[in-house]
């Protein structure tokens, strides 16, 4: 069962974007599957810890894209990233010592947020990508 699809509609219409956040909603779906499917805490904890370091990567991204092209959004952009990566480490923190386990309520939350962030605060950067070039 996919707990989230890409669609037309969350494209920022930059392709690098768009594949990175393609691979995001790819590891959030592995992560529920194996949650689904009650895999091993140490699956898990992997998945969990892929979705971390691709996250940072990715939010890196558009970050350095931001600055270069001198983005008026970026520090309220970067105040958006820090606080889900601060959340998803606080998650991981609280799940590997057994404070907290994967529910549907955190897939709902992965998925509403990542959905919510790309169709509103990222499609407000496409035009100034684009127009330095990015598509």
């Amino acid at each position: 069962m996919v707990l989230m699809k890409w669609s037309d509609d969350l494209s920022v219409q930059v392709t690098e974007i768009d594949n990175q956040h393609k691979k995001l909603i790819d590891i959030i779906n592995s992560l529920h599957e194996a949650m689904l499917e009650k895999k091993s805490k140490e699956m898990l904890a992997g998945i969990l810890d892929e979705l971390a370091a691709y996250t940072v990567y990715h939010f890196s991204t558009e970050e350095k894209y931001m600055t270069e092209f001198n983005y008026i959004g970026l520090l309220s952009h970067k105040k958006e990233h820090d606080a889900f990566v601060s959340k998803i480490e606080s998650f991981i923190s609280a799940y590997q010592s057994n404070k907290l386990g994967l529910s549907m309520e955190l897939m709902s939350f992965l998925r509403d947020w990542v959905s919510n962030h790309i169709k509103g605060t990222d499609k407000k950067y496409s035009g100034v990508f684009n127009k330095n070039g990015l598509i």
